[in-house]
């Protein structure tokens, strides 16, 4: 695909000029899965559940809400037109009508060429999608606003969608899947993209200025420059800020990629919940490290052959959380658990 705009560099991006030295060189070790006890320092809570419904999706959301007030984003992804493995809509409707009386859904145009690359062809797109019981605020439909990134190495900012602003607290309601430039796709992918504008902020983190490859900056680079991104955002929000991932229908393909996704082979698992975001992406990698060969070959090899774990070891390195962590089994009365016990006695998928 060409490009059929003009990228401008992020250190134009009106938040202070760079004063980095030289070119930053990308991490490495990004397809290394590191096991749970060769991990150091602090552990975070996440919540496990594996009712995978309305009710366990307001189960989880609700162990980790004690921040959230005020005027309420909730990140998620709306999906391509039929869209087979989005967070189901009575779910998420289920889950605003109990907690979230005045939150919008939010959300930006892509970056590709599609079904959600302007804002008109997007709001078609979500009416086909069934998204008409409450507000979904496309962020960048009347511009764009940059906020610092610090401690990056790729930027000193990011462009994200102006409507961000408008918020107190930011709920990021994730589809956990795998994902074609980014191996998978967890909390980190759905705020550090998601929230990044369609035309400007998602360019920055998909493409080398002055060549003509969309999607030339790959592996650890890429999962160092999306999560630079989601670090502008939730640094924005502080402590107003949590997490909620859902795995199921799991498919090696981003939503973005619709009805031509790669079918699921990976089984389904559950819903957890963090106000830790490397916490909660590292306990779903995980408990997928966790299955059986037969069940995680598909998803392993996107991961590994993506390099996607960097998004975990930069997350960490970034100080934006902690890769070791208590799992709480909501259906047991809170007992920790391992991801090894989250991940026993799985059923194959079968498409619903």
């Amino acid at each position: 695909m060409k490009l059929s705009l003009h990228i401008t560099q992020p250190s134009a991006c009106g938040c202070g000029a760079s004063k980095k030295i030289g070119v930053p060189v990308p991490g490495k070790g990004g397809n290394k899965y590191l096991p749970y006890g060769e991990r150091t320092g602090n552990e975070s809570i996440v919540y496990f559940t594996k009712d995978l419904s309305a009710n366990g999706l307001i189960k989880a959301y609700e162990k980790v809400n004690g921040a959230i007030s005020g005027h309420v984003g909730v990140k998620l992804h709306t999906g391509e037109q039929h869209g087979p493995n989005i967070i189901p809509r009575e779910w998420v409707k289920a889950l605003l009508e109990k907690d979230f009386p005045d939150a919008n859904i939010i959300e930006t145009n892509t970056y590709y060429e599609g079904d959600r690359s302007s804002t008109e062809l997007h709001r078609q797109t979500l009416l086909v999608n069934g998204w008409t019981f409450r507000k979904v605020d496309i962020m960048d439909e009347d511009g764009t606003v940059t906020l610092p990134v610090v401690g990056g190495k790729w930027f000193d900012c990011m462009s994200l969608g102006k409507n961000i602003l408008n918020y107190d607290s930011l709920v990021a309601l994730t589809h956990f899947k795998g994902h074609t430039n980014g191996g998978f796709g967890g909390s980190n992918k759905n705020i550090g993209i998601g929230c990044a504008d369609g035309k400007m902020g998602k360019a920055w983190i998909h493409t080398t200025p002055g060549q003509d490859d969309q999607w030339d900056i790959v592996e650890e680079e890429f999962m160092e420059r999306m999560t630079e991104s989601t670090k502008a955002t939730i640094d924005h929000f502080g402590k107003k800020v949590t997490y909620v991932n859902v795995m199921r229908n799991m498919s090696v393909s981003c939503d973005c990629e619709g009805l031509a996704a790669e079918p699921v082979v990976t089984p389904d698992v559950g819903i957890l919940s963090s106000t830790d975001i490397l916490a909660i992406d590292q306990a779903c990698v995980d408990i997928i490290y966790a299955m059986t060969a037969e069940e995680h070959h598909d998803m392993i090899e996107r991961i590994e052959s993506r390099h996607g774990l960097r998004q975990l070891s930069y997350m960490k390195e970034l100080g934006m959380g902690n890769d070791r962590y208590i799992l709480i089994d909501l259906d047991n009365g809170g007992k920790r658990i391992s991801a090894e016990e989250a991940a026993k006695d799985l059923k194959p998928f079968v498409k619903g």
